[in-house]
């Protein structure tokens, strides 16, 4: 009798320990992080399952930000989207013209009784991920800008100063020099090449990536990057490239490796670089605004943002919104916000949590990791307020193919830039068609 009851407490218990855990709505969430920024997501989605036991958010690597975008197109057509979708910035257009495909993180806050103000966000932020009406439309996650880093060893070894770098791209030119006179391969390198020196070069130097408020103001915007201006960089880079003061060394993230390794000398990159070079590299490394013309008014004026935003997939349980609004909640917290920041290089998302990180005094000890979050809250002006523009992935495409014929002396700057104009424009006018 002691044995059949004490099979039935056993039995009971298994059958609630089954429901308890039947009970957790899981949350799906794919991501392009690799490394150190992939290590800083799971321990975001650890640190919200063990702060409540309603919901467990489940983090899958899926490939690069184009992979995983595609990826998620898929599966959404195909009826198993995940909840969160990792959307790095240049593919918001497209998120925003698939109607029915997400719901906006405005909508998801408040249906699940969250206050949700877009101001507490640094403007420059939340501004990119907001639709015409008002309402955001993503969730700003890993938001971050283009920075100059450089090598305080090599720099020190070439004769030239650590405690300040080139602010000029006159100045970068004779520091590749010195740099190369003392034996350096590989002066400077440019990592995200169409992203650094294009699209944040212009609202840099306050002058169009494209018509139309670069996009922001509708969808007949066309490109203006073959300005004279834009020619003129551009040309100064292949003189540099055909002198070994500039080394082109891949698309995308792929020449970060050869700074961290010490290959490279300088770099202009994305803000959330800092979480590796500060893991990884075994040399004293400074963080500068990005170099600027001197001659060209207005500049510098401000950086725009990089990263990704997070978008929330349509077709999914009331109760999955509550748990992705909680998460939201969560990781907008004030003391999670600059704990990443801090981690990684990302900018602070909210002004709260700049103050947070300036009164702990993070910057004084840091040198150089306030950059990032001062070139993106100076004022904008419609030229520098962010770019916007529908194909943009395959439009990033063009810049590098058409920027690689520059780099390897087999077109003029000119030629490079004038084609990525036409091609690009053929892009925007069938995504303008496909939008109307």
């Amino acid at each position: 009798m002691t044995f059949v009851r004490r099979s039935a407490t056993l039995a009971a218990l298994a059958c609630a320990s089954v429901l308890s855990a039947h009970a957790q709505t899981e949350i799906q969430w794919w991501h392009s992080m690799t490394a150190v920024n992939g290590e800083w997501v799971n321990d975001l989605a650890k640190e919200f399952n063990a702060s409540q036991k309603d919901y467990k958010i489940t983090p899958t690597f899926k490939g690069s930000y184009d992979e995983s975008m595609t990826a998620a197109v898929a599966a959404f057509r195909a009826g198993n989207a995940p909840h969160i979708l990792q959307v790095f910035e240049v593919g918001t257009a497209t998120m925003m013209a698939s109607k029915g495909a997400i719901v906006p993180v405005g909508k998801v806050m408040a249906d699940a009784g969250y206050k949700f103000d877009p101001k507490v966000y640094i403007p420059a932020v939340a501004g990119y991920y907001t639709a015409p009406s008002g309402q955001m439309l993503s969730f700003p996650f890993n938001s971050s800008t283009t920075v100059f880093y450089f090598n305080k060893d090599a720099f020190k070894a070439a004769g030239l100063p650590t405690d300040q770098a080139p602010s000029t791209w006159g100045e970068v030119a004779l520091a590749a020099a010195k740099l190369k006179a003392s034996g350096h391969k590989c002066p400077i390198t440019l990592a995200w090449q169409g992203w650094t020196q294009l699209e944040s070069f212009s609202a840099w130097h306050n002058v169009e990536f494209a018509s139309r408020q670069n996009g922001l103001a509708g969808l007949d915007a066309r490109l203006k990057i073959n300005s004279p201006l834009h020619v003129r960089h551009i040309e100064n880079l292949a003189n540099m490239a055909k002198q070994g003061l500039f080394v082109y060394k891949g698309r995308g993230n792929v020449p970060e490796a050869t700074f961290v390794s010490g290959e490279c000398a300088m770099i202009t990159t994305s803000s959330g670089f800092y979480g590796n070079v500060k893991k990884n590299a075994k040399f004293a490394f400074g963080l500068a605004p990005l170099p600027h013309y001197h001659d060209v008014p207005g500049a510098p004026q401000n950086t725009v943002i990089g990263g990704a935003s997070l978008w929330v997939m349509a077709g999914k349980k009331p109760e999955e919104y509550k748990g992705i609004a909680k998460f939201f909640d969560f990781i907008s917290k004030p003391e999670v916000q600059s704990a990443s920041h801090k981690r990684t290089g990302y900018l602070p998302i909210t002004t709260a949590a700049f103050k947070l990180t300036e009164d702990s005094g993070f910057y004084k000890q840091n040198p150089g990791t306030d950059v990032a979050v001062n070139q993106m809250v100076r004022k904008v002006t419609d030229k520098s307020r962010g770019i916007r523009l529908g194909n943009y992935v395959q439009i990033r495409a063009i810049e590098d193919e058409e920027l690689e014929q520059v780099w390897a002396g087999k077109k003029s700057a000119k030629e490079a830039l004038d084609a990525i104009v036409k091609r690009g424009d053929e892009l925007l006018e069938r995504f303008e068609k496909a939008n109307k």
